[in-house]
């Protein structure tokens, strides 16, 4: 982290100074002398957060496992977090079970499970039954992001090994995969998938990719203070209803396994379902410091506001479960989920297990394969299911015997799956979505929304202007003190009788802002704060709106919040979901992991540019992304803000919800909002003579009438 922070410092010092001024640059920030471009700033900024918030758990981790009861305090603080940030779990419903099929294998029968987790909201299964004499153990073996879920060759091999051993299997699909995809487009036909036009869909109503459709539901799930991670776990908890609620199974011997994004949702399950006596979450454990160095964060599911804030690392979810076994698996060549960090996982669960008296409980197998459910992990793991949940030491092999030299593709195609997806599919339609009275997880958190707001609105008018402002801060969850923030001019620009300022905000230490001071020749004592969701030069040229309202005799400050213009970060991964997210959306979710969220740090940004200019009541003038923020400062600080007026901002927060699409609205997101407030909420503490709002947008961007 020493040569990170170095590397930060030096791009930090090279900004502050502007570059030698040409024929009108207006750019303010320039690269550092090692050529670090401004834009890395902000992404520096918050991998300094990361870094803090993973120190600060370590150094409370080495304090806390000193004893037993400390170590029980730790899981219990943990548990207790995570159930609060996926929203708590909804109520238990009849599952309404049906077989829809069955299917003979070479020893094993398949079952076709049709579960109902939530009322008109189904699950589609296939339960590999063993040939020998029940009542059987049961395992979960939830799906990684197979497009084509359960039907995923690796899925099927791992359920047909464990139940060719004696272990009943049953693979689901998750929503967004198989049989569950939640956007559907009816009136299309189509053959690969609308955000990855190289990849086959596996219906022809389906549109996007699956790790589109898990953020896209994020993104609505976290307006209400969930995630998404809600269903996916929901629904593994009721598979483990529905096993032990057969006769041919035996109730406390369950386990659960799963890979890559299964591993996720296995990880996630043994750490707060009692029920699962052993657990094997494959190629998804490693320390967020491995994953958010290398890759960045994953889907919506895979982050959990504000966790490693609170000190929650992903060691943790098997400490969670402690002293029921674990066996991590993975591959030494995984180019995901880094094996570095998995080792050094491993070893702080294996501590945490000794200290509480069961060393044993954790284990690590890690063949040198690439990520995937390969054969040796599906070996492995058949021998730790019959281990602890069938008291049986026996040696397990999907092919009598391997040859003496393979590759990785060699090593996949000894054993091939026996079932097509046509094969294993559960409902007539090939979809639920299509079946009658079928539920989506929209219409699901739309109602969910529409609950809220009734309790909000109560909540809401209860309050005085005052607590109104502090409810409205605590959410946004940016608690800086925006009147310590400086300004340091660096560089001036004439044009035609108007003077420009080149300005540099600290609103952090090491995290600089650019802006530009338009002065008019003759001054109309009205001052402006231009703040554009795509930049400061974007009206700031030539003949541009900045320009005409300073000849206008307006002081005009044109100025960025971070992310944007001259700091706007997205070199990682712009292109995720076909441009749906926002280049800037690993960014995002870094920050979400830290616990902040774009909508808060900006409005502090603001406030402290309005602070720090001084000169009394501005009015403020934003565009695009900049919107919500500024509506944020204007109902913060009316005693500053003596109007503002709105380009381009969506009508409220619950317009998204319910959205099956949108586009750049990861940016917005404030997790829990609508619990407490929504943007009319804010016009009306603003002031409603005091706000103006043109151009409204919906939340694909496409103009409201």
């Amino acid at each position: 982290m020493k040569s990170l922070r170095i590397c930060f410092l030096v791009a930090a010092m090279g900004v502050l100074f502007a570059r030698p001024a040409l024929a009108e640059d207006l750019t303010v920030l320039a690269p550092g002398p090692d050529g670090v471009g401004s834009g890395h700033l902000f992404e520096d900024w918050l991998a300094e957060e990361v870094e803090n918030c993973i120190n600060r758990r370590s150094e409370a981790f080495e304090t806390m496992i000193k004893s037993a009861a400390a170590c029980r305090r730790w899981q219990e603080d943990r548990r207790a977090f995570f159930l609060e940030r996926i929203g708590g779990l909804p109520e238990r419903t009849p599952l309404n079970p049906r077989i829809t099929g069955t299917l003979q294998g070479e020893g094993y029968r398949l079952e076709k499970i049709l579960l109902e987790t939530r009322p008109g909201f189904h699950l589609t299964a296939n339960l590999y039954l063993p040939a020998t004499p029940g009542p059987w153990p049961g395992v979960l073996v939830p799906c990684g992001h197979s497009h084509n879920g359960k039907a995923a060759g690796q899925y099927q091999l791992a359920s047909r090994l464990l139940a060719r051993h004696g272990i009943a299997a049953i693979c689901y699909d998750p929503i967004g995969q198989g049989e569950r995809y939640q956007i559907l487009d009816p009136d299309t036909k189509r053959t690969h998938f609308e955000d990855a036009a190289h990849v086959e869909t596996v219906h022809p109503h389906v549109k996007l990719m699956c790790t589109t459709e898990h953020t896209m539901v994020g993104l609505s799930s976290t307006l209400l203070g969930e995630n998404v991670a809600q269903y996916r776990i929901w629904d593994g908890m009721r598979v483990i209803d529905y096993l032990q609620s057969r006769p041919d199974i035996l109730p406390d011997r369950i386990g659960c396994t799963g890979n890559s994004g299964g591993g996720t949702e296995t990880a996630y399950l043994m750490a707060l379902d009692d029920r699962i006596a052993a657990a094997a979450p494959g190629c998804y454990l490693t320390t967020f410091r491995s994953l958010l160095s290398l890759k960045g964060p994953q889907d919506g599911e895979q982050n959990l506001f504000g966790q490693l804030a609170f000190g929650m690392d992903e060691a943790d979810y098997c400490i969670m479960r402690l002293p029921r076994p674990t066996l991590i698996a993975a591959g030494t060549r995984d180019a995901t989920f880094n094996f570095a960090g998995t080792w050094d996982l491993f070893r702080d669960a294996k501590r945490f297990a000794s200290r509480i008296g069961y060393p044993d409980r954790i284990d690590l197998v890690a063949p040198d394969a690439p990520h995937g459910f390969t054969l040796q992990l599906r070996e492995a793991v058949t021998r730790f299911m019959l281990r602890y949940l069938a008291d049986k030491e026996v040696e397990v092999r999907e092919v009598s015997e391997l040859p003496d030299s393979f590759d990785d593709d060699q090593l996949r195609a000894l054993t091939v799956p026996d079932w097509t997806d046509a094969d294993l599919q559960v409902t007539e339609e090939g979809q639920v979505l299509m079946m009658p009275g079928e539920r989506s997880v929209f219409e699901i958190n739309a109602e969910t929304a529409a609950r809220l707001r009734n309790e909000q609105t109560k909540a809401w008018t209860a309050l005085d202007p005052t607590g109104k402002r502090e409810l409205v801060r605590k959410t946004i969850g940016d608690e800086r003190n925006p009147d310590k923030a400086k300004i340091k001019t660096v560089g001036e620009l004439e044009r035609g009788g108007l003077r420009i300022r080149k300005l540099v905000l600290e609103a952090e230490p090491g995290l600089p802002l650019p802006g530009l001071s338009f002065l008019p020749a003759k001054a109309n004592g009205r001052t402006i704060l231009y703040v554009h969701g795509e930049g400061m030069k974007v009206e700031a040229e030539r003949g541009g709106e900045i320009e005409k309202l300073a000849r206008e005799g307006c002081l005009v400050h044109a100025i960025e919040l971070r992310g944007i213009g001259e700091t706007q970060t997205g070199f990682r991964r712009k292109a995720f979901g076909a441009g749906r997210f926002g280049q800037d959306n690993l960014e995002i979710l870094t920050a979400y992991l830290v616990g902040k969220s774009y909508t808060g740090m900006r409005t502090a940004d603001l406030e402290a540019w309005i602070a720090a200019l001084g000169g009394g009541e501005v009015e403020v003038l934003a565009i695009g992304e900049a919107t919500i923020p500024a509506l944020h400062a204007a109902a913060l600080r009316p005693d500053l803000v003596s109007r503002v007026t709105l380009r381009g901002m969506i009508p409220s927060w619950e317009s998204l919800v319910s959205a099956t699409e949108t586009h750049d609205q990861m940016v917005n997101l404030v997790h829990g909002v609508l619990r407490h407030y929504d943007l009319p909420d804010l016009v009306e503490l603003a002031g409603k003579d005091r706000v103006v709002i043109e151009g409204s947008v919906d939340g694909m961007g496409r103009p409201l009438r």
